[in-house]
């Protein structure tokens, strides 16, 4: 194969990724106000929270389970085929929603837009063909009748391949602890955070696990490994300097929700819109993990939420500044790695440069004219 055939191939493969970056981005940046909504509600009234309210509490569970996944399914289902691609999307995303023991936001970027892609390609065979008079029927039903199987199939098909996702890479976890490798479980912990399985993994894998350690030796560095902000401290503010528009004018909210208030999943938004970023969690968790191991640092409990004064409320006696230290060296590695990640900012101040010139091209045109 010559350099040119290569370069070529190389090139439509960053195409791809780029499209598919793209169309995450587009899925989930338009619903950034419903998360921080959400984390909000979250940090405010939850049991442990800063103003704890049983009743408004209430709204925290649905909201995630519910509310955030379907509004994902619409934006992607709409992307593909309008409103009526949004609306199959959402049904269709119900099936996964509903059998999973877990925020199926995986599931729902799934189901959406494929739901929306084969309400397309359905229409583009049934609507020429259709009776004059009996299009609002029969699109109705025919929307109505997909959905309802697309349901079905996420409940006996995706739900289940999504759950056992979350139980591999539990067990990945456990096989790294076992190695004694525990800087590399941020290779799985990180990705299946962003994939909302963080739960799942701390609660199900590292929580027994810490509670054992707890009893041997009175701390566990596997209480830290999932709720170190670190790593999404530091990509949130890369993204706040280095970003694009829509991520400089939220992330400083999702910053104080995320850091402050312990709601992880603020951040996971922002990855998934430039998947890119994975490798500043990444490395922000090894980083993080490794300064834990150092300087032997613990925790008494898992920290609920996780954010900063929860870790420093369940720190035994002499190991704040190591938690703090781990914290501290996390954000920083996931800001540089993100920040370079982000070219610093430059394709963002290409991109106005271009749309600046442009604008005053087309002034100077019509003043010409």
């Amino acid at each position: 194969m010559s350099n040119q055939q290569t370069n070529e191939r190389m090139a439509s493969v960053r195409s791809g990724v780029q499209r598919f970056g793209s169309f995450l981005s587009s899925m989930v940046m338009p619903n950034i106000g419903a998360f921080i909504a959400w984390g909000l509600l979250t940090a405010l009234f939850i049991e442990s929270g800063w103003a704890p309210n049983a009743t408004l509490a209430e709204l925290v569970g649905p909201m995630i389970t519910y509310l955030l996944p379907l509004l994902i399914a619409y934006t992607g289902g709409h992307l593909v085929h309008d409103r009526r691609g949004g609306v199959v999307g959402a049904v269709a995303a119900m099936g996964v929603i509903i059998a999973a023991d877990m925020p199926m936001f995986l599931g729902a970027m799934v189901m959406g837009p494929l739901g929306a892609y084969l309400m397309k390609k359905l229409d583009q065979v049934i609507q020429p063909r259709t009776p004059t008079g009996f299009e609002m029927l029969v699109n109705n039903f025919s929307a109505g009748i997909l959905g309802g199987l697309l349901a079905i199939l996420g409940v006996y098909a995706v739900a289940p391949a999504v759950t056992a996702i979350a139980r591999g890479l539990g067990a990945g976890v456990q096989f790294l602890i076992d190695m004694s490798v525990l800087p590399l479980v941020s290779v799985i912990v990180e990705p299946a955070k962003v994939l909302f399985l963080n739960n799942a993994l701390n609660h199900g894998v590292l929580g027994p696990l810490g509670v054992a350690r707890v009893a041997e030796q009175g701390k566990a560095i596997e209480f830290l490994i999932e709720t170190n902000p670190g790593p999404g401290l530091g990509i949130l503010l890369a993204c706040l300097f280095f970003g694009p528009k829509i991520s400089r004018a939220t992330a400083p909210g999702a910053i104080l929700i995320h850091f402050f208030g312990g709601i992880h999943e603020i951040y996971f938004p922002y990855i998934l819109a430039q998947p890119k970023l994975i490798l500043a969690a990444i490395g922000g968790g090894m980083s993080g993990v490794a300064t834990f191991m150092v300087l032997d640092a613990g925790l008494l409990a898992t920290p609920a939420p996780g954010s900063i004064i929860a870790l420093m409320a369940v720190t035994p006696r002499g190991d704040h500044l190591a938690v703090l230290a781990g914290v501290t060296i996390a954000t920083l590695v996931s800001f540089a790695l993100a920040s370079v990640l982000l070219g610093f900012g430059r394709s963002e101040r290409r991109a106005a440069k271009e749309k600046q010139e442009a604008a005053t091209a087309q002034h100077n045109k019509e003043a010409t004219s």
